[in-house]
């Protein structure tokens, strides 16, 4: 019986895949989760509505491009005025699109309330609002 040597091909392959990080070890593109979105949303909106500082920087180019292109209108809030309130749903995210979003409720006064949708891009860095689809 003849004997066949081992390969020494084989060894440094071996040798890298032990070595090699796995792909769990490598960190992935930070993508935010519901919580973070849920969180930044009722930071954003506060109880009356976003701040100057927060509509300049933490908002993007497309919405800053509609608030301008509709001065009479507060495309951040759907409306015209300052709400008494507001009020932050359960946040979806889909992760194959690439963005989360939640209802956003806002109280006028005891009888008067609307909604409209926020959205954030789960790889947007910073976080911020990308557009806002309001209901009526």
């Amino acid at each position: 019986m003849k004997l066949m040597p081992y390969s020494l091909g084989v060894l440094p392959l071996t040798l890298l895949a032990l070595l090699a990080p796995s792909s769990a070890a490598v960190p992935a593109a930070h993508r935010h989760t519901a919580s973070d979105i849920g969180r930044f949303l009722t930071e954003f909106y506060g109880d009356h509505g976003p701040s100057a500082d927060d509509r300049e920087g933490r908002v993007s180019q497309v919405l800053k491009d509609r608030q301008r292109e509709n001065p009479d209108a507060d495309v951040l809030l759907c409306a015209q005025n300052e709400p008494q309130h507001i009020v932050i749903g359960p946040v979806t995210v889909a992760q194959s699109a690439g963005v989360g979003w939640a209802t956003v409720t806002t109280h006028w006064n005891t009888d008067t309330i609307d909604t409209f949708t926020a959205y954030v891009r789960l790889d947007s860095h910073p976080i911020r609002l990308d557009d806002v689809i309001c209901a009526g």
